[in-house]
């Protein structure tokens, strides 16, 4: 039986994990910012949920639930960064608020997190943090910028510090699901409009979302079971899969990009050479 830790546990792929883990005997320690929607799973298996409110955004916070959960469950293998939220607008539609927030619950708030656990997980030995990111760390969309910097910068710190804590035992996976049927879009923060960009592929992007009634993901090609199974799965795989790209979606939009951004790089070798001090 495993121990994990999750944030964002109660909806989406938190929640699907969540219930996957459960039912397969392992007991999870399941936060989310209002831990009552996690009580039917509480009832469901007494004494294998271990429940809190978790504000990822409130660093005091997430430094005291960890802690406590690591007192109370004496070891936890896996810690599940699976907290999140998008914002959609034209970067100069977005309010300061908007940026903040954002940076917060995507960037920040995970970064905090690995901070957190990072001295218990050596403590103990090693163990796995896995971050829920997406295909679109590795790709753009005009309208999401803010939503892109959060996802490529978080993907960068967990890049970094592989390899700070491999001497530990302790694995990074990063998550790029393309697009799931969770009901992601409902949860969206929409700036509001400017009619500069009404007719600009962002404004287009944000007619798409108004025009969906916040159902983006109604019609996507993922299943969130399978996808919660695939995490799951990788936290047993050794070593750790640096990245799982999940969704046939997510494969060919990842795959374009970087075989576009390679490209460019590939084009840019005669320049590149001749910045150099003569031979």
């Amino acid at each position: 039986m495993a121990q994990w830790f999750v944030t964002g546990a109660s909806a989406g792929i938190g929640r699907e994990v969540t219930e996957q883990l459960l039912a397969a005997g392992h007991r999870v320690a399941a936060t989310a910012r209002d831990a009552s929607r996690l009580e039917d799973l509480a009832e469901a298996y007494p004494g294998m949920v271990w429940t809190a409110d978790l504000d990822v955004t409130d660093t005091a916070a997430v430094r005291a639930v960890v802690a406590r959960a690591f007192e109370e469950l004496g070891r936890i293998d896996v810690v599940f960064s699976n907290a999140d939220r998008g914002a959609v607008g034209a970067a100069e539609e977005l309010t300061d608020e908007a940026i903040a927030e954002q940076v917060a619950v995507n960037m920040t708030g995970p970064i905090q997190l690995v901070r957190a656990v990072l001295p218990f997980l050596r403590a103990q030995g090693g163990g796995r943090i896995i971050q829920t990111s997406t295909m679109g760390a590795q790709i753009s969309s005009p309208g999401a910028s803010l939503y892109h910097a959060s996802k490529w910068g978080v993907e960068g710190f967990l890049e970094s510090i592989i390899g700070e804590v491999a001497p530990f035992g302790i694995g990074i996976t990063m998550v790029e699901p393309g697009s799931v049927r969770t009901g992601f879009g409902a949860a969206l923060s929409i700036a509001e409009a400017s009619p500069a960009y009404s007719e600009t592929p962002a404004g287009q992007v944000r007619q798409y979302i108004e025009t969906s009634g916040g159902n983006l993901t109604g019609a996507a090609p993922g299943d969130p079971a399978r996808v919660a199974a695939a995490i799951i799965t990788s936290a047993s795989t050794n070593p750790a899969p640096r990245r799982l790209i999940l969704g046939s979606d997510a494969y060919q939009a990842v795959h374009a990009a970087l075989s576009g951004r390679l490209r460019e790089v590939e084009d840019g070798r005669v320049l590149a050479a001749s910045t150099d001090f003569p031979a």
